[in-house]
């Protein structure tokens, strides 16, 4: 399962990112076509946060979907795998979207002046 490891790269950069302020919510973007299973990264988090000052927070996953422009027609057209062939029978084209994996925001808590 390499959410696990992905998962991870994530809390490190932002537990180092935030400086030990506590976090309340981390938004991702993760790409459909990326191999990352999105309830997996949840689980993962879930498990990577305990004694983090990510403790407590919510993680929300975005999805990207899948994209790509055909160079032999011109079309613009979604895709839902990796199998890149337009709807032309084309196999000449550019993946344009759904391979994203990164942090969108972080979203820091608000600590009181007690």
């Amino acid at each position: 399962m390499h959410e696990l490891a992905i998962t991870q790269s994530v809390v490190d950069m932002v537990v180092e990112r935030t400086a030990g302020r506590r976090v309340g919510l981390v938004r991702l973007d993760v790409g459909a076509l990326s191999g990352v299973v999105p309830d997996a990264m949840q689980f993962c988090y879930e498990l990577l946060i305990d004694g983090t000052s990510l403790e407590g927070s919510t993680l929300v996953i975005e999805q990207t979907p899948g994209a790509a422009h055909c160079r032999t027609c011109g079309q613009d057209f979604a895709l839902d795998d990796l199998i890149l062939l337009c709807p032309c029978g084309s196999a000449d084209v550019d993946l344009v979207a759904g391979r994203e994996l990164r942090v969108l925001s972080v979203e820091l808590e608000v600590e009181s002046c007690a």
